[in-house]
């Protein structure tokens, strides 16, 4: 039944029409969606907070899940990473993905897990990191979050 509901939710989650055409492979889907991350890193790391968040559907339904609760639409989303890495005194650090998987969920749907690294931009040491799933919806525009999950990882353990 749960199997059933999603192509119904994901139907409810629609913010634009999707592309229509050709099915994309999945080395396709991954490799577009692969490199919408990596470019947004850049964004992030150049202080770019508006390509940063472009990556993201502007749709009031946009989700953000992350410690703190969920939050809805662009807007918020954007409020949020001013509220933290963008709030003047913060410390931005340099941010990089590893991507661990892409499935395609249809054609015009995907969902990416990764882990994000959060690094100091003078030592490369390791500052934050965790993991995320992002459902990704393919619009006339590429690829664009429509719902993010984030959560932070506890630190690794010291080596001697």
């Amino acid at each position: 039944m749960r199997v059933a509901l999603i192509p119904l939710f994901l139907a409810g989650c629609r913010s634009e029409p999707a592309t229509e055409g050709a099915t994309p492979s999945l080395a396709d889907v991954t490799a577009q969606i692969e490199e919408m991350l990596h470019a947004s890193a850049r964004s992030w790391n150049a202080g770019d907070l508006d390509a940063f968040v472009d990556d993201y559907a502007n749709s009031p339904r946009t989700s953000f899940a992350g410690a703190t609760g969920v939050i809805y639409g662009i807007d918020e989303i954007r409020a949020r990473y001013e509220r933290t890495y963008w709030a003047p005194g913060a410390t931005r650090d340099s941010l990089s993905f590893e991507i661990l998987e892409v499935r395609s969920l249809e054609p015009s749907y995907a969902l990416a897990l990764g882990r994000y690294l959060l690094s100091d931009p003078a030592s490369g040491a390791l500052v934050s990191s965790g993991y995320f799933s992002l459902v990704l919806e393919r619009q006339d525009n590429g690829w664009k979050i429509i719902h993010d999950h984030t959560s932070a990882s506890p630190p690794p353990p010291d080596t001697p």
